[in-house]
Protein backbone atom coordinates (compact mmCIF):
# COMPACT_ATOMS: atom_id res chain seq x y z
CA UNK A 1 0.00 0.00 0.00
CA UNK A 2 1.40 3.74 -1.08
CA UNK A 3 2.23 6.11 1.61
CA UNK A 4 -0.18 9.15 1.46
CA UNK A 5 0.90 12.78 1.32
CA UNK A 6 0.25 15.42 3.26
CA UNK A 7 -1.02 18.66 1.24
CA UNK A 8 1.41 21.37 2.01
CA UNK A 9 1.66 24.75 -0.11
CA UNK A 10 4.86 26.09 -1.26
CA UNK A 11 4.42 29.22 1.00
CA UNK A 12 3.75 26.87 4.15
CA UNK A 13 7.36 25.47 2.91
CA UNK A 14 8.97 28.56 2.62
CA UNK A 15 7.22 29.83 6.05
CA UNK A 16 8.72 26.40 7.58
CA UNK A 17 11.91 27.58 6.21
CA UNK A 18 12.31 30.85 7.98
CA UNK A 19 10.89 29.53 11.07
CA UNK A 20 13.54 27.13 10.98
CA UNK A 21 16.14 30.10 10.12
CA UNK A 22 15.02 32.23 12.93
CA UNK A 23 15.16 29.15 15.85
CA UNK A 24 18.78 28.24 14.73
CA UNK A 25 19.63 32.40 14.48
CA UNK A 26 18.77 31.99 17.94
CA UNK A 27 20.48 29.55 18.87
CA UNK A 28 23.90 30.69 17.25
CA UNK A 29 23.05 34.12 20.08
CA UNK A 30 24.34 31.86 22.93
CA UNK A 31 27.44 30.32 21.12
CA UNK A 32 30.87 32.18 21.06
CA UNK A 33 33.50 30.27 19.37
CA UNK A 34 34.98 30.04 22.93
CA UNK A 35 32.35 26.88 23.26
CA UNK A 36 34.64 25.06 20.84
CA UNK A 37 37.88 25.52 22.98
CA UNK A 38 36.37 25.73 26.50
CA UNK A 39 36.23 22.04 27.32
CA UNK A 40 39.42 20.87 25.67
CA UNK A 41 40.36 19.40 29.28
CA UNK A 42 36.77 17.26 29.06
CA UNK A 43 37.74 15.32 25.53
CA UNK A 44 35.56 12.46 26.82
CA UNK A 45 32.77 14.37 28.31
CA UNK A 46 32.56 15.63 24.26
CA UNK A 47 33.13 12.49 22.67
CA UNK A 48 30.60 10.77 24.90
CA UNK A 49 28.27 13.52 24.27
CA UNK A 50 28.85 13.27 20.20
CA UNK A 51 29.11 9.70 20.44
CA UNK A 52 25.63 8.93 21.47
CA UNK A 53 24.14 11.54 18.81
CA UNK A 54 25.83 10.43 16.37
CA UNK A 55 26.36 6.53 16.74
CA UNK A 56 24.34 5.59 19.68
CA UNK A 57 20.84 7.04 18.41
CA UNK A 58 21.02 5.80 15.34
CA UNK A 59 22.16 2.65 15.76
CA UNK A 60 19.27 2.20 18.27
CA UNK A 61 16.76 3.69 15.83
CA UNK A 62 17.93 1.16 13.24
CA UNK A 63 17.24 -2.10 15.51
CA UNK A 64 14.08 -0.67 16.85
CA UNK A 65 12.63 -0.27 13.42
CA UNK A 66 14.33 -4.11 12.70
CA UNK A 67 12.22 -5.72 15.86
CA UNK A 68 9.22 -3.32 15.49
CA UNK A 69 6.43 -4.22 13.23
CA UNK A 70 5.81 -0.34 11.45
CA UNK A 71 5.58 0.93 7.74
CA UNK A 72 8.41 2.12 5.86
CA UNK A 73 7.08 5.45 6.33
CA UNK A 74 7.29 5.68 9.96
CA UNK A 75 10.46 4.01 9.88
CA UNK A 76 12.13 6.85 8.09
CA UNK A 77 10.49 9.24 10.26
CA UNK A 78 11.91 7.51 13.24
CA UNK A 79 15.27 7.25 11.49
CA UNK A 80 15.21 10.55 9.96
CA UNK A 81 14.92 12.30 13.69
CA UNK A 82 17.11 10.57 15.24
CA UNK A 83 20.05 11.87 12.28
CA UNK A 84 18.93 15.64 13.18
CA UNK A 85 21.18 18.05 15.22
CA UNK A 86 20.02 18.65 18.89
CA UNK A 87 16.96 20.46 19.80
CA UNK A 88 17.14 24.08 21.06
CA UNK A 89 15.86 23.78 24.23
CA UNK A 90 18.25 21.45 25.48
CA UNK A 91 20.38 24.13 27.14
CA UNK A 92 17.29 25.12 29.20
CA UNK A 93 16.49 21.28 30.29
CA UNK A 94 20.26 20.54 31.14
CA UNK A 95 20.23 23.69 33.33
CA UNK A 96 16.78 22.86 34.87
CA UNK A 97 18.43 19.11 35.28
CA UNK A 98 21.31 20.44 36.89
CA UNK A 99 23.53 19.03 34.52
CA UNK A 100 26.58 20.50 32.68
CA UNK A 101 25.56 23.66 30.77
CA UNK A 102 28.60 24.27 28.77
CA UNK A 103 28.82 20.88 27.92
CA UNK A 104 25.28 20.96 26.34
CA UNK A 105 26.18 24.08 24.82
CA UNK A 106 29.33 22.72 23.50
CA UNK A 107 27.62 19.77 22.21
CA UNK A 108 24.90 21.86 20.62
CA UNK A 109 27.16 24.14 19.08
CA UNK A 110 29.23 20.92 16.97
CA UNK A 111 25.84 19.33 16.63
CA UNK A 112 24.43 22.49 14.90
CA UNK A 113 27.19 23.41 13.02
CA UNK A 114 27.93 20.35 11.52
CA UNK A 115 24.29 18.87 11.21
CA UNK A 116 24.45 20.34 7.10
CA UNK A 117 26.92 17.49 6.69
CA UNK A 118 26.49 15.08 9.17
CA UNK A 119 22.55 14.83 8.68
CA UNK A 120 21.88 13.83 5.20
CA UNK A 121 25.34 12.00 5.48
CA UNK A 122 24.00 10.15 8.99
CA UNK A 123 20.55 9.39 7.43
CA UNK A 124 21.64 8.17 3.99
CA UNK A 125 24.71 5.21 5.58
CA UNK A 126 22.27 4.39 8.21
CA UNK A 127 19.13 3.94 6.03
CA UNK A 128 21.60 1.78 3.78
CA UNK A 129 21.78 -0.75 6.24
CA UNK A 130 17.97 -2.01 6.10
CA UNK A 131 17.53 -3.04 2.04
CA UNK A 132 13.65 -2.22 2.51
CA UNK A 133 14.52 1.17 3.63
CA UNK A 134 17.08 1.83 1.10
CA UNK A 135 14.63 1.34 -1.80
CA UNK A 136 12.05 3.48 -0.05
CA UNK A 137 15.18 6.49 0.16
CA UNK A 138 15.94 5.91 -3.43
CA UNK A 139 12.61 5.76 -4.74
CA UNK A 140 12.21 9.53 -4.14
CA UNK A 141 14.75 10.41 -6.11
CA UNK A 142 16.46 13.07 -4.14
CA UNK A 143 19.04 15.93 -5.56
CA UNK A 144 21.56 15.49 -3.21
CA UNK A 145 23.10 18.68 -4.39
CA UNK A 146 19.48 20.62 -3.49
CA UNK A 147 19.60 19.16 0.16
CA UNK A 148 23.29 20.12 0.49
CA UNK A 149 22.17 23.70 -0.32
CA UNK A 150 18.95 23.40 0.98
CA UNK A 151 20.63 22.67 4.69
CA UNK A 152 23.50 25.35 4.23
CA UNK A 153 20.57 27.66 3.94
CA UNK A 154 18.16 26.64 7.08
CA UNK A 155 21.03 26.02 9.22
CA UNK A 156 24.79 26.84 8.65
CA UNK A 157 23.82 30.50 7.64
CA UNK A 158 21.94 31.55 10.27
CA UNK A 159 24.30 29.81 12.89
CA UNK A 160 26.74 31.86 11.46
CA UNK A 161 25.07 34.79 11.01
CA UNK A 162 23.76 34.61 14.60
CA UNK A 163 27.66 34.00 15.81
CA UNK A 164 28.55 36.60 14.66
CA UNK A 165 26.05 39.49 16.12
CA UNK A 166 27.21 37.53 19.64
CA UNK A 167 30.71 37.80 18.80
CA UNK A 168 29.99 41.18 17.77
CA UNK A 169 27.25 43.01 19.60
CA UNK A 170 27.44 40.55 22.49
CA UNK A 171 25.16 42.95 24.60
CA UNK A 172 22.62 43.57 21.66
CA UNK A 173 22.78 39.56 21.33
CA UNK A 174 21.94 39.18 25.12
CA UNK A 175 19.11 41.37 24.85
CA UNK A 176 17.10 39.46 21.88
CA UNK A 177 18.50 35.93 21.94
CA UNK A 178 15.47 34.96 24.71
CA UNK A 179 12.35 36.69 22.47
CA UNK A 180 14.12 35.39 19.54
CA UNK A 181 13.94 32.04 20.94
CA UNK A 182 9.67 32.32 22.52
CA UNK A 183 8.96 33.74 19.15
CA UNK A 184 10.51 30.97 17.10
CA UNK A 185 9.24 28.30 18.95
CA UNK A 186 5.43 29.67 18.73
CA UNK A 187 5.74 29.83 15.33
CA UNK A 188 7.13 26.56 15.01
CA UNK A 189 4.25 25.10 17.47
CA UNK A 190 1.57 27.26 15.23
CA UNK A 191 2.92 25.77 12.20
CA UNK A 192 2.74 22.04 13.25
CA UNK A 193 -0.77 22.86 15.22
CA UNK A 194 -1.92 24.91 11.31
CA UNK A 195 -0.40 21.49 9.40
CA UNK A 196 -2.28 18.90 11.61
CA UNK A 197 -6.00 21.19 11.60
CA UNK A 198 -5.55 21.24 8.25
CA UNK A 199 -4.44 17.58 6.97
CA UNK A 200 -6.99 15.83 10.20
CA UNK A 201 -7.96 12.78 8.69
CA UNK A 202 -4.20 11.97 7.27
CA UNK A 203 -2.83 12.36 11.58
CA UNK A 204 -5.38 10.66 12.79
CA UNK A 205 -4.88 7.97 10.69
CA UNK A 206 -1.34 7.44 11.91
CA UNK A 207 -1.39 9.11 15.09
CA UNK A 208 -2.57 6.04 16.96
CA UNK A 209 0.61 3.92 15.62
CA UNK A 210 3.06 6.60 15.52
CA UNK A 211 2.10 7.71 19.46
CA UNK A 212 3.40 4.99 21.26
CA UNK A 213 6.63 4.53 18.77
CA UNK A 214 7.91 7.72 19.48
CA UNK A 215 7.37 7.62 23.37
CA UNK A 216 9.21 4.18 22.81
CA UNK A 217 11.86 5.64 20.48
CA UNK A 218 12.29 8.84 22.59
CA UNK A 219 12.21 7.37 25.81
CA UNK A 220 15.06 4.37 24.61
CA UNK A 221 17.27 7.80 23.52
CA UNK A 222 16.98 9.29 27.30
CA UNK A 223 17.63 6.18 29.07
CA UNK A 224 20.22 4.33 26.98
CA UNK A 225 22.50 7.53 26.45
CA UNK A 226 22.25 8.58 30.10
CA UNK A 227 23.50 4.53 31.15
CA UNK A 228 26.19 4.67 28.46
CA UNK A 229 27.98 7.63 29.86
CA UNK A 230 27.34 6.36 33.12
CA UNK A 231 28.76 3.12 32.19
CA UNK A 232 31.81 5.33 30.89
CA UNK A 233 32.36 6.73 33.96
CA UNK A 234 31.48 10.36 33.36
CA UNK A 235 30.04 12.17 36.60
CA UNK A 236 26.20 12.58 36.93
CA UNK A 237 26.26 16.14 35.91
CA UNK A 238 27.51 15.03 32.41
CA UNK A 239 25.32 11.90 32.48
CA UNK A 240 22.00 14.04 32.53
CA UNK A 241 23.67 16.53 30.04
CA UNK A 242 24.44 13.33 27.48
CA UNK A 243 20.96 12.14 27.82
CA UNK A 244 19.06 15.51 27.52
CA UNK A 245 21.58 16.21 24.46
CA UNK A 246 20.37 12.95 22.95
CA UNK A 247 16.45 12.78 23.79
CA UNK A 248 15.95 16.27 22.23
CA UNK A 249 16.01 16.14 18.63
CA UNK A 250 15.42 19.22 16.16
CA UNK A 251 12.22 17.44 14.57
CA UNK A 252 11.46 20.98 13.11
CA UNK A 253 14.56 20.54 10.03
CA UNK A 254 13.05 16.82 9.99
CA UNK A 255 9.88 18.41 9.40
CA UNK A 256 11.48 20.83 6.38
CA UNK A 257 13.51 17.98 5.27
CA UNK A 258 9.91 15.78 4.51
CA UNK A 259 7.69 18.49 3.18
CA UNK A 260 10.84 19.58 0.65
CA UNK A 261 12.76 16.38 -0.21
CA UNK A 262 9.73 13.09 0.63
CA UNK A 263 6.91 14.76 -0.79
CA UNK A 264 5.19 15.31 2.64
CA UNK A 265 5.19 11.62 3.42
CA UNK A 266 2.30 11.53 5.69
CA UNK A 267 3.87 8.70 8.38
CA UNK A 268 7.10 10.89 8.18
CA UNK A 269 5.41 14.02 9.09
CA UNK A 270 3.47 12.49 12.16
CA UNK A 271 6.35 10.95 13.61
CA UNK A 272 8.43 14.14 13.17
CA UNK A 273 5.46 16.24 14.15
CA UNK A 274 4.40 14.18 17.08
CA UNK A 275 7.97 14.12 17.98
CA UNK A 276 8.37 17.83 18.09
CA UNK A 277 5.39 17.90 20.71
CA UNK A 278 6.56 14.71 23.28
CA UNK A 279 10.18 15.72 23.34
CA UNK A 280 9.43 18.91 25.13
CA UNK A 281 7.16 16.79 27.84
CA UNK A 282 9.64 14.04 28.16
CA UNK A 283 12.40 16.28 28.42
CA UNK A 284 10.96 18.34 31.25
CA UNK A 285 9.85 15.71 32.75
CA UNK A 286 13.09 13.53 32.80
CA UNK A 287 14.93 17.36 34.18
CA UNK A 288 12.53 17.77 37.06
CA UNK A 289 13.23 14.11 37.61
CA UNK A 290 17.05 14.39 37.71
CA UNK A 291 16.75 17.90 39.52
CA UNK A 292 15.34 16.39 42.55
CA UNK A 293 18.36 14.15 42.99
CA UNK A 294 21.56 14.85 43.86
CA UNK A 295 24.49 15.66 41.93
CA UNK A 296 27.90 14.86 43.08
CA UNK A 297 30.41 16.04 41.03
CA UNK A 298 33.94 14.86 41.18
CA UNK A 299 37.11 17.21 40.83
CA UNK A 300 39.49 16.36 38.38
Amino acid sequence: MPETSIQFSQSSLTVLNICLAIIMFGVALDIRWAHFTQLVDQKKAIATGLFAQVILLPALTILLISVLPISTGMALGLLLVACCPGGNVSNFFTQLAQGHVALSVTLTAFSSLSAFFITPLSFFLWGSVLPSLSSEIKSFEIDLLSLLISMVAILLIPLVVGMSVAAHLPRFAQKIAQPVRIASMFMLVGFIIAAVLNNQSAFVEHLGNVFWIVLLHNGLALTAAYYFSKALKNTEDINRTVAIETGIQNSGLALILIFTFFNGNTAMAVVAAWWGVWHLISGLTFASIMRNRKVVIQST
